[in-house]
């Protein structure tokens, strides 16, 4: 590897020099850098979704399986939300919303192939770079070599290539450098020979525009490109004028040496032309020129009254220039998220990082007036291309002109670490030729060590961003008082049920962030003291009055609380400052519902499918109340419409399946049930389908999905329950007794299980105990009129069983004074009457039974004993009369 430059010559005119070597054949250093990068990254092939992966691929309603190609794409922000809208990112980058819709065409969700596509976009970057350096910056293969090889391994990178949503940073870095490409090679085309056509400066510079454009539309800082160019092409310009007017030769001159060129003359009018020759470039560029999209406005750090100050703000974004700097030269302390606490404010000009700010600008501006000294020289062009690629890229996200959405982000360092690599391998190359033998020797060992420590850290961080776990621990563990890792990794363990640790990271973040509204809404959700929920919500609203999920959550609490006009208000407030939660609609749907407000609960699903169309929980439930309201033929689109959007919604698949069962499709219902336990096999899923299973009298199906049921949730009481029942049914009515009788000493006011037991004893003919667990159903002083009239006519049947006939109509009696629509209690009176002869009141309740249930076979076969008892009564008394 060699790292020294050509000599420079003696006198005034450098002699043409001769590009130097690293004895290393282009394949070859393709191909190493090709493997270090692959290396490196080859372990985030294994990686999750994770951070904002999620929100821009997994939840994004433009990129989303099944969603087709729509023109909103180019209407929308990074995250599927209109340009237009208050809550958009305002992030337009619309060619990386389109990879990623590829990637979901030819290979579905899988994150391995999205991972795949960044790593090998990464390596692309590496070897264009190692490209640019040789053709433009070093005219040195084995510099060129090292600078991309510093690239590929570079720790900075990670966020970029590990994180899938990194993609618009290395798409748009490939395409900076491709049109940075086709730019130069348009100026290196201003004086070919008559063998080129006149037309190929023009291709190359539309070409670069072209690219300059697609790299904008990948990222916003892709725009950086156009003023890279200008300034390259400045410093281009005003280097052939040098020559022209020291007498140097274009090659494709038809001028002899020595001879005077036109364009050299002072005050010859030519000149001028020339000069005018360069503008349509610069106007083609400037003419590409648009501001960048506002970005949100909250800068991460908290609010002092000190830093309102323009001075303090100043001196605190300055120093985060010197800080990502710090990044790139020592990436030792890395994290996916530097905001809220993680970089104190620089509140007074006595801080001593105020000092890495003066460095800073020392060092910079010696770069740039060596830059424009060696210009001066016809000499280190490296020098300039390597300030403008870590300057230009830079800009947008430095908060110095405009303010962004963070504080340090090192996704954004991509593209500038490019410039970091030119001038670190220049100044590398500078000290080996100073240095004598043995230091230069010592020099490049150490950039070896340094490559390889590098290496080591990109490897390491790769593991990091492996899962969300890793990931939001990383964050707790790298940078303790950064109150945003705490919040994100307190919601990955909310969502993973680890409620008492995620209580203990909500707390942190708001002991070191206190006014993070979105934390003491989170918190609030985990308390169980409805009391102090309430506390946490209503300080989250009055730090942000529009915070829509704290709306909806008190909203809710409220509900619970049964002062539901004050929550109908709250999940008002929640659906007008976030008209895309859907949740809020459903919510507030149902509790009109429940106060039978069905036109305005209807109007509210209905305006939050329109406002949410791609909501699979919201069409769930709107076909939950529409079967409620009986249109269940309608509610069969809405859940079919909830599985399309969502094919693991198992919940909508249970529901459909419930459906058809009502409709007497059993057949289907079974279907569905099937569907939905191929997605989640749980209890909830599997206790229906053994109720279709009993209802259907397949008990043998029924005893075994009961009995995977209850295996997964064994402390289910319904699942247990419905077991021994199907057991007692199946004639194991020693085991359905031992079963039920366990839920009963754990429960005592388990009235179903009294119910079941009594069933049990009757099947085994122990009609005393049968009435005995009735009598205790019935101390249990159930509510409900129905049920009450039930418990009073299965007493009926044991009393009756024991022959205690007038026993068993007082209970009768009672039971249709509770339900008059209990047929078959009305039924049983008839008879007992019609055994004790009493045949008048016996036809009396007989029609009555008849009345509710007109096709009874058996009433009318008891009508018609009557009435051929009568006439066999009626003939013996006429007999007798005789």
């Amino acid at each position: 590897m060699v790292l020294t430059t050509s000599a420079r010559g003696g006198g005034g005119d450098r002699a043409p020099s001769r590009r130097q070597g690293c004895g290393l054949a282009p394949a070859g250093a393709a191909a190493l850098l090709a493997g270090a990068s692959c290396l490196c990254y080859g372990r985030s092939l294994q990686g999750e979704f994770v951070h904002d992966d999620v929100w821009a691929i997994v939840n994004n309603p433009d990129v989303r399986p099944g969603a087709p190609l729509r023109w909103s794409i180019f209407t929308n922000d990074f995250w599927g939300k209109g340009m237009a809208e208050n809550t958009s990112h305002k992030s337009y980058r619309p060619l990386c919303v389109l990879t990623f819709k590829l990637n979901i065409f030819l290979t579905g969700m899988n994150p391995f192939y999205f991972h795949a596509v960044n790593v090998i976009l990464h390596c692309l970057v590496t070897l264009v770079l190692m490209y640019t350096c040789d053709k433009t910056v070093f005219k040195n293969r084995g510099l060129a070599f090292v600078t991309a090889l510093l690239f590929a391994v570079h720790p900075i990178h990670t966020e970029a290539v590990a994180g899938i949503v990194g993609r618009a940073d290395v798409l748009a870095c490939l395409l900076f450098l491709l049109a940075f490409l086709s730019y130069n090679r348009s100026l290196d085309q201003g004086c070919v020979g008559e063998s080129f056509p006149s037309t190929v400066s023009p291709f190359f510079l539309l070409f670069s525009l072209f690219l300059g454009t697609c790299a904008m539309l990948v990222k916003e800082t892709g725009i950086t490109v156009f003023g890279v160019c200008l300034v390259y092409d400045l410093f281009s310009l005003s280097n052939k004028e040098d020559k022209s007017s020291n007498g140097a030769l274009c090659p494709c001159s038809p001028q002899q040496p020595g001879s005077p060129q036109p364009s050299s003359l002072p005050g010859h009018p030519h000149r001028e032309n020339g000069k005018q020759q360069r503008f349509p470039h610069k106007g083609a560029w400037g003419g590409c020129h648009s501001p960048l999209p506002p970005e949100p406005k909250s800068s991460g750090f908290p609010v002092s009254p000190r830093a309102v100050w323009s001075m303090m703000r100043f001196l605190t974004y300055s120093y985060l220039l010197a800080f990502n700097v710090w990044l790139l030269l020592a990436p030792v302390t890395l994290c996916y998220d530097w905001q809220v606490g993680s970089i104190p404010l620089v509140e007074t000009i006595w801080d001593m990082r105020n000092l890495a700010t003066i460095l800073l600008a020392v060092v910079m501006a010696l770069l740039s007036l060596h830059c424009l000294a060696a210009f001066k020289r016809l000499e280190h062009k490296e020098v300039l291309v390597g300030l403008l690629f870590l300057v230009f890229p830079f800009i947008p996200a430095s908060n110095l002109f405009f303010r962004v959405g963070f504080v340090v982000a090192e996704r954004v360092l991509y593209m500038p670490s490019m410039g970091y690599c030119i001038l670190f391998v220049h100044g590398l190359s500078k000290l080996c030729t100073w240095l004598n033998r043995c230091g230069a020797t010592t020099l490049i060992v150490s950039t070896v060590l340094l490559l390889l420590l590098f290496s080591w850290k990109t490897v390491k961080q790769n593991e990091i961003w492996l899962s969300r776990e890793s990931l939001f621990r990383s964050g707790v563990q790298t940078l303790p008082h950064n109150a945003k890792v705490h919040y994100n990794y307190a919601n990955f363990l909310k969502d993973q049920g680890r409620n008492k640790e995620a209580i203990y990271h909500y707390r942190t973040a708001l002991k070191l962030y206190p006014r993070h509204a979105s934390a003491l809404n989170n918190l609030g959700t985990l308390i169980r003291d409805t009391a102090e929920a309430k506390m946490y919500y209503q300080k989250a609203l009055q730090l942000h009055p529009q915070h829509n999920r704290a709306l909806f959550n008190l909203g809710n609490l409220l509900k619970s609380q049964e002062k539901k006009e004050e929550a109908i208000t709250l999940l008002k407030d929640s659906i007008k400052y976030g008209p895309e939660f859907a949740d809020a609609y459903s919510s507030l749907a149902s509790l009109l519902a429940e106060q039978e407000r069905f036109k305005e609960a209807e109007e509210i699903y209905q305006a939050g499918i329109k406002n949410c169309p791609d909501s699979s929980d919201l069409h769930n439930n709107y076909g939950v109340f529409l079967v409620d309201t009986g249109l269940p033929e309608k509610a069969v689109a809405h859940y079919q419409q909830a599985i399309k959007l969502s094919p693991s919604h198992h919940v909508a698949m249970v529901n459909l399946g419930r459906l058809y069962r009502s409709l007497g499709e059993n057949s289907m219902a079974e279907e569905w049930y099937k569907r939905a336990l191929q997605v989640a096999h749980k209890a909830e899923i599997l206790s229906p389908l053994g109720a279709l299973y009993y209802n259907t009298g397949r008990y043998e199906e029924a005893l075994q999905i009961y009995q995977e049921a209850a295996a997964l949730q064994p402390s289910q009481r319904e699942l247990r329950l419905a077991l021994a029942q199907v057991l007692a049914v199946m004639g194991q009515t020693k085991e359905a007794e031992k079963m039920t009788n366990h839920i009963v000493s754990e429960e005592t006011g388990c009235l179903e299980c009294y119910r079941l037991l009594s069933a049990i004893y009757s099947k085994q003919e122990n009609h005393d105990k049968a009435l005995d667990v009735i009598e205790k159903a019935l101390q249990l002083k159930p509510k409900d009129p129905k049920v009450i009239s039930e418990l009073f006519f299965t007493k009926g049947n044991q009393l009756r069983e024991q022959n205690l006939l007038d026993k068993a109509f007082e209970s009768y009696r009672v039971a249709v004074q509770l339900n008059p629509d209990q047929a078959q209690a009305w039924m049983n009176m008839g008879g007992i009457q019609h055994i004790k002869g009493k045949y008048v009141s016996a036809r009396a309740y007989y029609e009555r039974a008849l009345q509710l249930v007109p096709d009874s076979k058996l009433l009318k076969e008891n009508l018609a004993k009557l009435d051929r008892l009568e006439k066999r009564l009626q003939e013996v008394r006429e007999k007798d009369q005789t």
